[in-house]
């Protein structure tokens, strides 16, 4: 494997470590899997996965964007535990 040295802000490299060290990965890891994702079209031609297809099209959005369905599901959620 082949190394590259990058030059970013020290603020920068605290969060990568941080966000490394929360999904029990690595930087270099991390960043691997950023840059596949960018070179294929941030996502949009990768292969979905037996899990998503599942998922897909379990719930009518009714025009909503999905980030109002889960702050809602989660408002109704965590609301009562107050």
């Amino acid at each position: 494997m082949a190394k590259l040295t990058l030059s970013v802000d020290a603020e920068i490299i605290e969060q990568a470590k941080r966000l490394a060290a929360e999904n029990h990965t690595s930087v270099s890891a991390m960043f691997a899997r950023f840059i596949r994702l960018l070179a294929n079209g941030a996502g949009g031609n990768m292969p979905i996965g037996k899990i998503a297809k599942k998922a897909s099209g379990m719930i009518d959005l009714k025009g909503r964007d999905y980030r109002d369905v889960l702050t809602d599901s989660l408002v109704d959620k965590y609301a009562a535990r107050s």
